[in-house]
């Protein structure tokens, strides 16, 4: 990652200290956290909370001063910060891609993601908006994420798997080949899914079946 200027971190709680451990092993300067609930001026290492997300006075430096990354997993809450980022400041946050992780050169990152450490994306593999790909999981090659999509730690996406927006695959799941996740869909945790799922349905078990 070739990051020149300082990155604003939205959210400080997991999510944030996560993206902060990506940028600092980055070596990435942040310029600190902004979040509703936790208290001004708490550190992380050596990082302050400036203030809440809503603080126009460092809502305005991003993309002028700093570049942003919004660090949560609670979808409504990021698309409404997207939103105001894209209307207010014409710009996007960027990508938190971690130096151990194994990102194909060929494969595709849309905004904001998170990689984190051990996370692997296969050759032609494409990642939408937004997602969360945590510690060793894997999006094998010519698998398609849509945005906002959560894949918990160690979980495998298997090649040429569609996973539609809004989904959630728990950790240690396994998604074999070919496979649809439709919108909004969740997946348990250590489950192994052999068929399509539908839109906006819960799967878990092996084989995954709907709750």
């Amino acid at each position: 990652m070739d990051q020149k200027r300082p990155i604003l971190i939205i959210g400080a709680k997991t999510i944030g200290k996560m993206a902060y451990d990506i940028f600092a092993c980055n070596d990435v300067i942040i310029y600190g956290f902004l979040d509703d609930e936790v208290e001004e001026g708490t550190m992380i290492e050596e990082v302050s909370v400036l203030g809440k997300i809503d603080d126009d006075a460092f809502f305005r430096i991003i993309g002028k001063d700093c570049e942003v990354f919004i660090a949560s997993d609670e979808v409504s809450l990021k698309e409404t910060l997207v939103d105001d980022i894209k209307e207010k400041q014409k710009t996007q946050s960027i990508n938190a891609v971690h130096k151990d992780s194994n990102v194909s050169p060929t494969s595709f990152l849309g905004y904001g993601n998170l990689v984190a450490k051990g996370a692997s994306v296969g050759a032609f593999a494409r990642i939408g908006d937004y997602c969360l790909l945590h510690a060793n999981s894997l999006v094998d090659a010519e698998a398609r994420i849509g945005n906002y999509v959560q894949i918990g730690a160690g979980a495998i996406i298997n090649s040429n798997v569609e996973i539609g927006d809004k989904s959630f695959i728990g950790s240690g799941a396994v998604i074999v080949s070919g496979v649809k996740i439709g919108k909004g869909a969740k997946i348990g945790a250590g489950s192994v899914v052999i068929g399509h799922v539908p839109a906006g349905k819960t799967y878990f078990g092996n084989p995954a079946k709907e709750v």
